[in-house]
């Protein structure tokens, strides 16, 4: 299968270093007094090197370095990945190289020496417009310096993407539409705005558990808090094209786009996942989430995965269909199909349209404004057997 075929072929790097665990994050972020660059450095030059020869002849689309907060990582350790990355791989002309940073790690100097090592578009973590607000996520930046460090993220890259969290302790509809407003007028192409989800095994899901997680929205706000995300983002040219992401035209997030038209990608670093072809099957890879334990598995066995899992045909088809739903362009049938050996059912198919909450053109089905929100109830109705 041809990459254009696939989605496409990126690369995931995972930094696992915080200068502090927010209490809201799930993701797999450990806060170390010690980082030892120069062998980190080493472990990500040995990984690429085993996976650039395992997927020889591919033509590179895109690398993520995603965290953790990646903009604590020496400009030159992310030099040297990236030099030796354009060394062991076909570039795609349009190669897109995106760090994940957070305001209070943001320096000028280091920014302009990611842009010159061939960093091209940062995530920055902005997630709130408040600094109440901002100390009840655990945020180590105030309103100022946020706003300071996206000032210096534009000045050194063209492509600049920011996240906020919305359905936030006591948010109010009409703060949440002034935030966004203030947000949009920032923007540069890209916005990720995500509902606070409470996560099991997070700090605030031990105080949700506890009941001293105070003040969220029920779920009507929040759902009313969703559609006014939509209106304003239309209304200022930045669509969803995924559930929790808008872009200007053709400023979405390529890599991205990667996992949502389920295309190929390696995963490199601590807790990292990835999706292979290799052959006629397709793997599924994972890695130790602790990082001195993948480390050591790197510096010992040669490799930082644990043993790798054949996807049958059958999950590829329900990860494809659970992934494409998520964007605007939604899910191409004929590709469903190959992979599944069976059709959807078009009965489903035509009763959700008729409801309003699909639209079906001759290639593709995708949800609507009124059925993104629900996509778990609209897979549930397509794969009932």
């Amino acid at each position: 299968m041809q990459d254009w075929q696939n989605g496409g072929f990126g690369l995931y790097i995972h930094w696992p270093f915080c200068q502090s665990k927010c209490p809201y994050c799930d993701f797999n972020s450990h806060v170390a007094a010690h980082i030892d660059q120069r062998a980190w450095a080493a472990a990500y030059l040995s990984e690429i090197d085993r996976i650039a020869a395992e997927t020889d002849g591919r033509l590179l689309n895109t690398v993520f370095f995603g965290g953790g907060t990646p903009s604590l990582m020496d400009p030159e350790t992310v030099a040297a990945l990236l030099d030796r990355i354009r060394t062991r791989w076909t570039i795609a002309n349009d190669f897109e190289v995106t760090l994940e940073a957070n305001p209070s790690s943001v320096e000028a100097g280091r920014f302009r020496a990611y842009a010159a090592a061939g960093v091209n578009r940062i995530s920055m973590g902005i997630q709130a417009l408040n600094d109440t607000d901002l100390a009840r996520l655990g945020r180590l930046h105030s309103v100022a310096e946020g706003r300071a460090a996206f000032d210096i993220a534009r000045a050194a890259f063209n492509r600049v993407s920011f996240d906020l969290i919305y359905a936030r302790q006591f948010q109010t509809l009409a703060q949440w539409h002034d935030e966004l407003t203030q947000a949009l007028s920032m923007a540069v192409d890209h916005l990720s705005l995500y509902q606070l989800t409470i996560e099991p095994g997070t700090a605030f899901g031990a105080r949700h558990a506890k009941g001293g997680l105070k003040g969220l929205p029920d779920d009507d706000i929040s759902a009313d808090m969703y559609m006014i995300t939509q209106e304003i983002c239309d209304t200022h040219d930045m669509p969803a094209y995924e559930v929790s992401n808008h872009a200007r035209d053709g400023a979405q997030s390529r890599h991205n786009l990667i996992y949502w038209r389920y295309g190929d990608y390696a995963g490199i670093g601590p807790g990292a996942h990835g999706r292979l072809s290799t052959g006629t099957a397709r793997v599924a890879t994972q890695t130790p989430l602790h990082p001195q334990t993948w480390l050591e598995q790197v510096n010992t066995k040669g490799h930082g995965e644990n043993a790798r899992q054949t996807i049958p045909r059958d999950e590829q088809a329900l990860e494809y269909l659970m992934m494409s739903l998520r964007l605007s362009e939604g899910t191409d049938i004929k590709r469903y199909q190959e992979l599944a050996g069976c059709d959807l059912p078009q009965n489903r198919i035509d009763s959700l349209v008729a409801d309003g909450f699909l639209r079906q053109t001759a290639d593709r089905i995708a949800a609507t404004p009124t059925g993104r929100p629900i996509l778990n109830a609209l897979l549930r109705e397509l794969l009932i057997q």
